[in-house]
This record gives structure tokens, sequence and C-alpha cells, in this order.
């Protein structure tokens, strides 16, 4: 009768011992952590069902190695971040630059969350005027050209007054243009096909394309000096575009028809 109360005893002792351990997990205090942690482990039940050290670190659903109860012991939450504040000036004046937005982080994800997304943004910027209110950036912009035989049509609708403007030609050598402009078969818009680089090409600045103000067209490089180069597109195909440097400006210029345009 004796043996046997100590038998029960000793095995009440080891029944709770057992399930002391069988209940180890995530439960226990300070054992969830984000990444691989090997101090983030426990002994106990896996969730593969499997006894033995388990883990409560967010790398342990990727190894399979968790405790039983990370689960529920260490649930998933995601990264939160803030609204994105205001858009930013440009970086710089005058030239091709970038402005940017951002947004900061308010809690970071815990236990395998969603990670958190960009917290920045960036966005291409071009200002046309500086901090004393003087234009500037025109020369980022590209010049809008058409086929001289365009003017026909746009003396039709010249304003009464216009004709009294003084006109403009400059003269344009081609640095580079797209394969586009090559291969342009569309009745309306053949005349790109003539624009080659090396070639000088003459660009007319008429009434209708003039700046109210300056009396100047748009992309014309005013006051170039003959080493900058600047952007052309053609109307009509916006793929059809370029460079080109200013070689010289007169009241006329001297280029064969197929050579000859207009701004727009």
């Amino acid at each position: 009768m004796m043996w046997s109360k100590q038998f029960i005893w000793v095995f009440v002792l080891e029944l709770v011992w057992f399930l002391d351990i069988a209940e180890a997990g995530c439960s226990e205090p300070l054992k969830c952590c984000n990444g691989r942690n090997h101090g983030c482990s426990s002994t106990g039940w896996r969730m593969d069902q499997v006894y033995g050290t388990c883990y409560c670190d967010a790398a342990c659903k990727s190894t399979g190695d968790c405790c039983y109860d990370y689960i529920r012991s260490c649930p998933a939450s995601p990264c939160v971040v803030s609204e994105w504040s205001h858009w930013s000036g440009c970086a710089e004046q005058c030239a091709p630059t970038v402005r940017i937005r951002r947004r900061h982080i308010e809690q970071e994800p815990q236990n395998n969350g969603d990670p958190c997304p960009t917290l920045e943004e960036r966005a291409g910027c071009l200002d046309y005027i500086d901090y004393q209110g003087v234009h500037c950036g025109q020369y980022y912009v590209p010049a809008f050209i058409s086929t001289a035989k365009y003017n026909n049509e746009r003396k039709k609708r010249t304003l009464f007054g216009d004709e009294k403007l003084p006109r403009y030609c400059a003269e344009f050598t081609i640095e580079s243009l797209s394969f586009h402009c090559t291969v342009e078969n569309r009745p309306f818009a053949r005349w790109m096909q003539y624009l080659r680089e090396g070639y000088t090409v003459c660009v007319t600045c008429q009434p209708p394309a003039m700046n109210s103000h300056n009396h100047r067209c748009h992309g014309d490089d005013a006051n170039a000096n003959g080493t900058r180069i600047s952007q052309w597109q053609a109307v009509g195909n916006f793929r059809c575009r370029g460079t080109w440097k200013k070689v010289h400006e007169g009241a006329q210029c001297s280029c064969p028809g197929v050579h000859s345009f207009i701004f727009t």
C-alpha cells in the first residue's frame, strides 16, 4: 500500500512536469521578437507536431520551427505609416530636376507583419520662374516645328495687325533625332523624313506663334551663343524629336524648301 502511494505521488509530479513543459511556448514573457533571434526560443511542441526546441521569432514561419502557439501569442501587425507630406519645390531652379514627398513610419511591423512601403517618392520637376520672378527653363522644353507649307493655311487665320510684327528666321544644325522621323510616311507628315542628323534647317518665327510680350517664338534659343544644344519636336508625331544647335538668326534664311520649317 505504501509503495502504491509513492508511485501515485511520483506519477503526479511527472505529469505536472510534463504538462508544464508541454505548455511552454510563445506565451512566456518576452518570447515574441522580430527577425531571427535564438533567444526567442522555448521547449515544447512545434507547429509541425514535433516536440523539442521551438521559436517565437518572425523567421520561424519560414524555417518551420514555430512553437505551437506562435500565431495566437505573437499576432502579426503590419507596418503603419503616416500620410504623404506635400510635394517639395523643385530641387533646382530653371533646370530639369526632381521634387520629393515623404512619409514616416508610425509603427514598425511586428511578428512577420506586412513590411513598410516606400517612404519617399520623386517626380520630375521644372520651374519656369526663378526666385527673382524672372522667366527661365524654356531651354529645356522642346520647340515645336512644322513644315513651311503650313504657313499657307496660317496666313488665312492671321489677325489684323499681326502682319506688321517683324518676322525672323533661325538656322539650326540638327544634332540628333529619333528614328520615328525617318520612317514617317503619312501624307501630311512626310516632311519629317527630310530631317537628318548634321543637316542645317531654317525655322521661321511668324506672328501667330510669337509670344505677345517679347515677340519671340518659344524654343528659338534667343541669345544663344552657338554652343547650347536644345530640343525640338515635330508637330503631328510626338515621337519625332531630337536636339539641335542654333547657328544663325536673321530676317531671312536660305534653305531648300524641304529644309524650311516654322515654329508653331
